[in-house]
């Protein structure tokens, strides 16, 4: 065979192998039409989502107004990039002085990229709020604040269109191996036995991955206002034994991780396929893996922790300069109508329901039921559940120091957390080591909740030097607490 033929087979297997998951792949959007108006949304959201909700939206256009509609999704990442996009975008279009991005909708993420949003004057008061004030209000159908979260802002220019809980999945097959009881709580997952067993989200690359975080330290923080046996010092220092306690658990969990992943949806399968044991995971995704892997026996089960959650809104919002107005203010009033809602949580194939997969979401109207029920789900937020209530005067303004703080503490020195807590555990928990690994005396609990001024500095370069600071102030107590241990290990008989 002549090289000159070989190197013609070589490329023509390269191009098939190219061009057939083309081929055989199935159509997952839709097809821009030039006669179509579009829209342009940027969003996190899943494929199975921004397909069901574009269709079912282009149906209802069309059937209503004669229109074809095109859904122009643009999903660069989680919401931590597509704030990033959003901040680049505006601030060009601000020294262009022209009056949007190109873009119309903001829709998923956390109640916090949403808030941040609005302040900086970015989305647009929502027209449905006076179209369908009998939505709202005390008895409406969309409550403004559930466990302690607001649901739509103040001004009325986002509204939660589904409900979200961050909690635990884990596989009950690995547990019982290592003859653990089922978690019910945060704390379980810091027993020494599931050292290097637990699977964690980069809180950096997800403002709902963040609020997760803030919630676990706002839980212990409670648990010490509530505390009879410290019902006698001030109110100051019960919340700021709290606020340590919170970031033990935090380090905690990290000290057993074997990573942070920059992407939800590997948790689960992990979990799944037996690589972790347990680990942080949304509702929609252990739900929704859970129904593909538990098919000859019960793999992976999700769990919203006792008293360790809130049921958090996911938003929408129309932004501002969209060239579509009337079409952006459109399509999220159908999301949070009862047929947008319905889409949410019914089953595939049903009348009104998706039709390719069920996504596994709680919709924010408490009128919603999945189609032919009749009744809540079995797991509705609204029904079921022990929540903690969400007191944004306690953390909300340490959302950003907390998630920085994970950061350094907890990933960027993941390495020599993992192998001081290792040596720890064979030493048999010296007090002196686990006192130096838990020394969190460079970021004590400030009044009012707020965050360190350095960390949410607005110039970058100062909350990188505070960044790099606490890095090697952690780096160095790691490397102190693995020492204790170690020598306490060395005086073993």
């Amino acid at each position: 065979m002549s090289q000159a033929r070989t190197i013609w087979i070589t490329l023509g297997l390269m191009l098939f192998l190219v061009v057939l998951p083309l081929v055989l792949r199935e159509d997952t959007n839709q097809m821009p039409n030039t006669n179509a108006r579009r829209l342009v949304i940027y969003t996190p959201h899943s494929e199975s989502i921004r397909r069901e909700f574009a269709e079912a939206f282009a149906e209802y256009w069309e059937k209503q107004h004669k229109e074809k509609v095109y859904i122009d999704w643009r999903s660069p990442g989680g919401t931590s990039e597509i704030r990033l996009v959003l901040d680049a975008s505006y601030k060009a279009a601000d020294e262009e002085k022209r009056p949007g991005i190109g873009a119309d909708i903001f829709f998923g993420g956390g109640e916090p990229d949403f808030a941040n949003q609005s302040k900086k004057g970015r989305l647009v008061p929502l027209k449905l709020f006076d179209k369908h004030p009998e939505w709202f209000g005390k008895d409406g159908a969309i409550p403004e604040i559930y466990t302690g979260e607001r649901l739509y802002a103040k001004d009325k220019t986002w509204i939660s269109s589904c409900l979200s809980r961050f909690g635990i999945c884990y596989n009950p097959i690995r547990l019982k191996y290592l003859d653990l009881p089922e978690p019910k709580t945060w704390n379980e997952l810091m027993n020494p036995k599931l050292y290097g067993m637990i699977a964690l989200a980069d809180p950096t690359k997800s403002g709902s991955v963040a609020r997760a975080f803030e919630l676990i330290v706002q839980a212990e923080m409670q648990k010490s206002l509530e505390d009879p046996a410290l019902k006698d010092l001030p109110e100051k220092e019960r919340l700021a034994r709290g606020w340590k306690n919170g970031l033990k658990v935090l380090q905690g969990l990290a000290a057993n991780a074997r990573y942070f992943a920059d992407a939800s949806t590997k948790i689960p399968l992990d979990i799944a396929d037996g690589n972790a044991v347990a680990g942080m995971c949304v509702d929609y995704y252990g739900k929704a893996f859970a129904n593909q892997v538990n098919k000859t026996e019960v793999r992976l089960k999700w769990i919203a922790p006792i008293n360790g959650t809130t049921v958090s809104g996911d938003p929408i919002a129309v932004l501002r300069g969209t060239s579509e107005p009337e079409l952006a203010q459109a399509f999220v009033e159908y999301v949070l109508s009862p047929a947008g809602q319905a889409l949410w949580n019914s089953a595939p194939g049903t009348p009104g329901g998706p039709k390719r997969r069920e996504l596994y979401r709680p919709p924010v109207r408490r009128d919603t039921f999945p189609i032919g029920t009749g009744k809540p789900a079995p797991d509705s937020p609204y029904v079921f559940g022990e929540y903690q209530t969400y007191r944004p005067e306690l953390t909300a303004a340490s959302f950003g120091t907390l998630r920085r703080f994970v950061r350094v503490m907890c990933i960027d020195n993941h390495e020599e957390l993992k192998s001081a807590w290792e040596a720890i555990i064979e030493a048999g928990m010296p007090a002196d080591a686990i006192a130096a690994l838990q020394d969190f005396s460079t970021l004590p609990y400030r009044d009012g909740g707020k965050g360190d001024p350095e960390l949410d500095n607005s110039d970058p370069l100062v909350s990188a030097q505070r960044m790099s600071q606490l890095g090697i102030i952690f780096r160095e107590n790691y490397k102190r607490a693995e020492a204790l241990a170690r020598a306490h290990s060395s005086k073993k008989p």
